[in-house]
């Protein structure tokens, strides 16, 4: 079992990444965003409540995140290697409930991958992603939101992992496949797991 998280700003990569570490190692993917826009998109409760919160560049109670989390490692773990959560946790409230829930799930975390790239970087990319992909979360002023919500909430946890000896720092600016190298350097000396890929 390899359980992962990946964590950066938005903009950093998460999403390119995780497929490749999906691919790599066998795991299961719960992206967060993924998860809440699909619940949007259907219109439902949950979809409602959270995107009150989403459209405003807000994250949603913990609580909340952890009853959907819950269901799906309920679903998904036993039939994978392993899980990478990408987008969670975003508080040190839900570091410390992701812990809670692997356990109750006979289960833990193994790493954090962290993956670091300059502001500026960061709103371009996203700035582009809306432009090709149509995200409504993707316009200056939600990202400007986005990125103060990340710094003021988020960053926390990277010393909180890093207290834990579990965070991997990844520079992850430039080429795709070289950031996933450094991912997989990372992987293998914090947790001695090699690639599984047959």
């Amino acid at each position: 079992m390899l359980n992962l998280v990946i964590f950066g700003a938005p903009g950093s990569g998460k999403g390119t990444q995780s497929a490749k570490l999906i691919d790599e190692y066998s795991l299961y993917h719960i992206s967060t965003g993924e998860v809440l826009r699909h619940e949007i998109a259907s219109g439902s409760e949950l979809g409602k409540l959270a995107d009150s919160f989403i459209s405003k560049g807000q994250l949603i109670p913990d609580d909340l995140m952890i009853k959907i989390l819950d269901e799906i490692l309920l679903r998904h773990l036993k039939d994978r290697e392993g899980v990478v959560f990408d987008g969670f946790p975003r508080t040190i409230a839900q570091a410390e409930a992701l812990k809670e829930l692997l356990a109750k799930h006979g289960s833990e975390l193994h790493a954090v991958i962290g993956l670091e790239v300059p502001e500026d970087e960061l709103v371009e990319r996203m700035i582009k992603r809306g432009q090709q992909t149509g995200r409504a979360d993707d316009t200056p002023e939600t990202i400007k939101n986005r990125l103060k919500v990340y710094h003021d909430q988020t960053q926390p946890v990277q010393e909180f992992y890093r207290n834990q000896g579990k965070y991997i720092p990844v520079n992850g600016t430039g080429v795709v496949d070289e950031i996933f190298a450094d991912i997989m350097k990372g992987i293998e000396t914090s947790t001695g797991e090699k690639s599984r890929k047959k």
